[in-house]
């Protein structure tokens, strides 16, 4: 039995993973999909000294607190910085990550770093520091690449506003044992926004691709867990 921890990205919630967690626990895995702070059951925690610490703390409290081990670490979007903070934090309890059409940044980077096209939805941040979600466009990008109508509705109905310090605040990777754990990279093809570049996967880590929509886990939740099995 693995344990995999799913970490939401930007606007999102835990609830976004519905349709994958059943997946991977009939396959005899335990899950975690946990809101962050800001966001489901945590949204009234919203506010402008909400950052990417703050969400690195949340997780790695999580994996403390729960005296988990072997854990399988997915971050999607947003999420590819807070876990790659939390495996500095925490590199002995981790033993796979996945980097979900997520941002894989340096040491000292911030979102808008290894994003740039972030920096525009600063400037149009509410009051100077939320970031209202991405609007809705026509197929095939529809909302976070979901395009069905009832999908869609689902899917708004769980969208917070974004800090704009979980954006500007860099992240730290200094601890070198986090470099020995292995990772595996999804990314999600054929319905890229425009602006939206990615870096190149590093040689040994694993690259798999899936002809979806950037929220893959309501879009092909079959898919993806076939994908997250093989890391385990």
């Amino acid at each position: 039995m693995a344990t995999f921890l799913l970490v939401h990205g930007a606007w999102h919630s835990g609830r976004a993973w519905d349709r994958l967690v059943p997946l991977l626990e009939s396959a005899g895995h335990r899950v975690l999909a946990p809101s962050l702070t800001g966001y489901g059951d945590k949204s009234h925690l919203l506010g402008p000294e909400v950052g990417l610490g703050t969400h690195i703390d949340d997780v790695a409290g999580l994996i403390e607190g729960e005296r988990l081990d072997d854990v399988v670490l997915v971050g999607h979007s947003y999420a590819g910085m807070v876990i790659s903070g939390v495996a500095h934090r925490v590199p002995e309890r981790i033993a796979h990550l996945v980097f979900l059409d997520a941002m894989v940044p340096e040491d000292g980077e911030a979102a808008v770093d290894v994003l740039p096209v972030t920096k525009q939805l600063i400037d149009v941040a509410v009051d100077g520091w939320r970031v209202p979600p991405m609007p809705e466009q026509p197929p095939p990008l529809g909302l976070f690449g979901v395009t069905d109508p009832e999908d869609a509705a689902w899917l708004r109905s769980m969208l917070s506003d974004h800090p704009v310090r979980c954006l500007r605040e860099p992240v730290r990777l200094d601890d070198p044992a986090a470099r020995t754990i292995p990772r595996t990279h999804i990314h999600c093809v054929g319905a890229e926004p425009d602006g939206i570049t990615r870096r190149p996967v590093p040689a040994g880590e694993r690259l798999r691709e899936l002809p979806a929509g950037h929220d893959c886990m309501i879009t092909m939740p079959g898919e993806l867990a076939g994908l997250l099995l093989e890391a385990i």
